[in-house]
């Protein structure tokens, strides 16, 4: 199975050989004229694409980090009322064999 490359990780850096990534909109108005335009306009135009994907993927890292270390809150606040419910416990049992050893 061949892999084609992202828009961030091409399977080729020559511009000739990639394929193009997204396909222009259907519209009544014409598209402009970009063959004449420079080289590093249509780069810019790429870099822009780029710069949207690295903050979604920064932003969906941050929301991951977060969700675990909320996940992990969670869990030690569980592990904190389970041990105060255990502590108590033992209270009772310690109290209620005492009773029976003075009886």
């Amino acid at each position: 199975m061949s892999t084609i490359g992202t828009i961030d990780r091409p399977a080729t850096h020559d511009p000739m050989k990639q394929v193009p990534t997204m396909t222009p909109p259907v519209s009544e108005t014409p598209a402009p004229d970009t063959s004449g335009a420079p080289e590093s306009r249509q780069n810019r135009n790429r870099e822009m694409q780029l710069i949207q994907e690295a903050l979604a993927r920064a932003h969906m890292h941050d929301r991951l980090h977060e969700a675990e270390s909320e996940r992990k809150a969670v869990r030690l606040a569980a592990a904190r009322r389970m041990q105060r419910r255990a502590e108590r416990a033992s209270l009772r049992a310690r109290r209620a064999l005492a009773m029976a050893v003075m009886q």
